[in-house]
C-alpha cells in the first residue's frame, strides 16, 4: 500500500461503536502544532520590544493560531454530529460546561493575580468587582481568555449552524463565499476603522465570534465534505507544501514592505490585517496535509504516537496554564537576557515556559478541581500509571 493510499484510508481505521465518528489522529497532531505555536508567539512577544521589526516578522505568520483553532472547533463539532440528530439543549448541557467552568475559574484567578501583583489597581472593592464583571463579559482578565469566550459563542450558535449547513446542502461554496466577503469587510473595518469609531470598540470585537466566523464556517464545511477534502489533501500535499512556502514568503515581504512605508511593526503585523487571510487558509491546509501524512504512517503504541496522544490530551490544559507559567518566568527574563542575546533569549524562555506549564498541568490534573482548572477530568494514580 502506498503512503497516499494509506492516507486516504486513514479516516476509516478507527471507527467507533455506537455510530460515533471515527477518531482522526491527524487532528491530535494538528492541535499539538497549533498550541506549540501559540506558546511561541506569546514568548516572542514577552521577550522582545513591541516595535522590534524582527520579532514582529516572526509573530506575523504565527497569528494563524487563533484562526486555526476556530477552524478546528467548527470542524470537530460538525464532524462529530453531521450524521446524527441532536437537540440544542442536550448539546449545550454537554459542551458549554467544558469551557464555561474553566473560563470562570481562570478569569477569577487572573483577576486576583493582577490585583496581587499590581497589574490592576482599581482602588476600591466596588471598582474591583466592576473590573471582574467587565473581565467576565469581555474575556479581558488575561490575554488568552477571549478564546474561551468566543468558543462558548460558537457552541451557542452551533445548532443554528448545523441547520444552515443542512439547508444549504449543495450550495456550501456560496455560503463560504458570502462568509469570506464578510470576513474581508470585518478585517478592513478593524484595521482601518472609520472616523468616530474608537479603538476600544475595535478591541471589544476580539471577544466576539464576528472576526472568526469565516474560519469556523470553513472548518464546518470541510467536515461536511470530509472524505472529498481529505482525499484531495492527500493527493496534493506537494502542492500545499509549495503554496505554504510561497505564501509565507509573500506574507513576510508584504509585512516588511508595510513597515518600510512607515507603519509601526506592531500595526503591520496585527492579526486582523486583511493581507493575512490567504496565509491563514494556506497554513491551516498545509498543517492538515502534513498531519495526515503522519497519521498514515503512525504505528499504534509507538513512541511518537504516545507522545502526540499524551500532548493532545493535555493541550487545552496547557493553553489555559501557559500564560501563568510565562508570567512566573517574567522576573527571570532580564537575567537570561544578560547571558543570551536574541534569539536565544526567546528559545530559552520558550523551553522554560513549556517545562513549567507541563509541571503545573500535571499537578492540577491530580487535584479534586481538575475539571474546572484544566478542562479535563482528574487523573487517578492507577490511570496515570497505566
Amino acid at each position: 500500500m502506498t503512503t497516499a493510499q494509506a492516507t486516504l484510508e486513514a479516516p476509516a481505521r478507527d471507527a467507533r461503536p455506537g455510530g460515533k465518528a471515527p477518531y482522526l489522529h491527524q487532528i491530535d497532531l494538528f492541535r499539538l502544532i497549533t498550541f506549540a505555536c501559540v506558546i511561541l508567539i506569546h514568548v516572542v512577544g514577552a521577550t522582545n520590544f513591541a516595535q522590534d521589526v524582527g520579532a514582529n516578522a516572526v509573530e506575523t505568520p504565527l497569528h494563524f493560531t487563533r484562526e486555526a483553532f476556530f477552524a478546528l472547533t467548527g470542524f470537530v463539532l460538525v464532524f462529530q454530529n453531521r450524521r446524527r440528530e441532536f437537540t440544542a439543549g442536550d448539546f449545550w448541557r454537554r459542551r458549554l460546561p467544558l469551557v464555561a467552568t474553566p473560563y470562570l475559574a481562570w478569569s477569577m484567578f487572573f483577576w486576583a493575580y493582577s490585583l496581587v501583583t499590581g497589574g490592576q489597581q482599581p482602588g476600591s472593592l466596588e471598582a474591583s468587582m466592576r473590573l471582574l464583571l467587565a473581565d467576565l463579559v469581555t474575556g479581558g482578565a488575561w490575554y488568552h481568555l477571549y478564546f474561551l469566550l468566543v468558543t462558548m459563542q460558537v457552541y451557542l450558535l452551533f445548532p443554528v449552524l448545523m441547520k444552515l449547513l443542512r439547508a444549504t446542502e449543495g450550495k456550501h461554496r456560496w455560503l463560504l463565499l458570502g462568509s469570506g466577503l464578510v470576513q474581508v469587510g470585518v478585517t478592513l473595518f478593524m484595521t482601518y476603522q472609520p472616523l468616530g469609531v474608537s479603538y476600544e470598540t475595535i478591541t471589544h470585537l476580539y471577544g466576539t465570534i464576528l472576526p472568526y466566523q469565516f474560519y469556523t464556517l470553513f472548518g464546518a464545511v470541510v467536515a461536511m465534505h470530509f472524505e472529498t477534502v481529505h482525499a484531495w489533501a492527500g493527493r496534493h500535499r506537494l502542492l500545499l507544501g509549495g503554496a505554504f512556502v510561497a505564501v509565507l514568503a509573500g506574507t513576510e515581504w508584504y509585512y516588511l514592505r508595510t513597515v518600510h512605508s512607515g507603519t509601526f511593526p506592531q500595526v503591520a503585523s496585527d492579526p486582523f490585517q486583511p493581507y493575512l487571510i490567504p496565509w491563514f487558509l494556506t497554513v491551516i491546509a498545509a498543517i492538515y496535509a502534513f498531519a495526515t501524512r503522519w497519521a498514515a504512517r503512525r504505528r499504534e503504541g509507538s513512541r511518537g504516537a504516545r507522545v502526540v496522544s499524551w500532548a493532545a490530551n493535555r493541550s487545552f490544559s496547557i493553553f489555559l496554564v501557559h500564560p501563568l507559567a510565562l508570567a512566573l518566568l517574567g522576573p527571570v527574563i532580564p537575567v537570561v537576557a544578560e547571558h543570551f542575546g536574541a534569539p536565544w533569549l526567546s528559545v530559552v524562555i520558550y523551553l522554560g515556559t513549556i517545562v513549567l506549564t507541563v509541571l503545573i498541568v500535571e499537578v492540577l490534573r491530580r487535584l479534586p478541581g481538575s475539571r474546572a482548572l484544566t478542562g479535563r477530568p482528574r487523573l487517578r494514580r492507577a490511570k496515570a500509571a497505566a
